[in-house]
């Protein structure tokens, strides 16, 4: 039987995110000027072992778990993460996916592929090489990046799927040009309306670029028809191009929220488990975890008493709200 929340949602997919350190400092996540230098990071003790994760994920699975997402942070930084993979597949019949900033995933994806990782969601704001470098502001070059989309796709971690965040005057003018990039390639971009995660990043609602302007500037391009979603709580709606180059997708959380059908829990770096990306607290599931405590009647009585909706209720005023950083959260 499934284990639902107090809105009748199921717990279907659980995002794992396994450091919350990161090679890049992109002005919407983790900016510059407050993650710099003497910001302090989990230390090592903190950070759940591999073990703790697989007990974790064992449980979820027994609660319906069906998908598992490793996330970060950028997940490939954290030491032996293979063979973390290797330990959730053999679990049972889970999809294993991957979101990465694709900055390590040229060394990496033959490695992960063979652990028994199913596919890779990729971080890529925009192809020009000027905007991007300005975006992750590390001076980090999209060719790199393409690269490691070319070595995901090689070794069969597909249906890639190629992820933008879309900030208005930052880069919108490049959406198009990433469409382009990728049709007849296979690889799925998903443009995300820029989203009121953490409370870093300086959001505000004019600078969210609605999805269906996001759609219309492809399509006046490259003309575009609607495709039923591939599962219930699919986060992207889903369109392809009319003369068959593929398809791409937009995360409307802001302009059109998708709270009725969330199915996903998140598990932090440090063992808190999430019910909402807009959370500003976990609840503790390290503690129990070495204490010897039953891990799966946590996960249950945690997911069944769920009530957020937060972008169902989200106002200009919910950006001032407290929310965990992203870069701690996960995607």
């Amino acid at each position: 039987m499934a284990t639902l929340d107090t809105h009748g949602r199921p717990l279907r997919d659980l995002r794992i995110s396994v450091t919350d350190r990161c090679n890049f400092r992109c002005v919407y996540c983790m900016p510059k000027e407050v993650f710099g230098r003497e910001w302090e990071f989990l230390p090592r003790d903190q950070l759940l072992t591999f073990e703790e994760i697989e007990q974790v994920a064992s449980a979820a699975y027994g609660l319906g778990i069906r998908k598992i997402r490793f996330t970060g942070g950028e997940p490939l930084l954290r030491r032996d993460f293979p063979d973390l993979v290797a330990r959730v597949a053999a679990i049972g019949d889970i999809e294993l996916t991957l979101t990465t900033n694709g900055s390590l995933l040229a060394h990496n994806a033959e490695t992960l592929a063979a652990a028994g990782l199913g596919r890779v969601s990729v971080s890529l704001d925009s192809v020009d090489d000027d905007v991007f470098r300005h975006m992750n502001d590390v001076d980090f070059p999209v060719d790199r990046v393409l690269e490691g989309i070319e070595a995901a796709s090689a070794a069969g971690l597909t249906p890639l799927k190629v992820n933008a965040v879309v900030r208005r005057g930052v880069n919108d003018q490049t959406v198009v040009d990433m469409a382009r990039q990728f049709r007849h390639t296979g690889h799925i971009v998903r443009f995300i309306e820029y989203l009121d995660v953490g409370t870093t990043n300086g959001w505000r609602l004019n600078e969210v670029v609605p999805a269906s302007e996001i759609l219309a500037m492809i399509a006046a391009e490259f003309p575009l028809e609607p495709i039923n979603p591939a599962y219930r709580g699919e986060v992207a709606r889903r369109y392809r191009y009319k003369d068959g180059a593929g398809e791409v997708g937009v995360i409307a959380s802001v302009t059109r929220p998708f709270c009725g059908d969330c199915t996903r829990l998140r598990l932090s770096a440090d063992g808190k488990l999430f019910t909402c990306l807009f959370s500003n607290r976990g609840r503790d599931l390290r503690k129990l975890l070495r204490t010897g405590g039953d891990v799966a009647d946590f996960i249950a009585s945690v997911w069944r008493d769920r009530s957020d909706r937060y972008s169902e209720l989200r106002t200009v005023a919910t950006g001032d709200l407290p929310r965990a950083e992203m870069s701690y959260l996960g995607g």
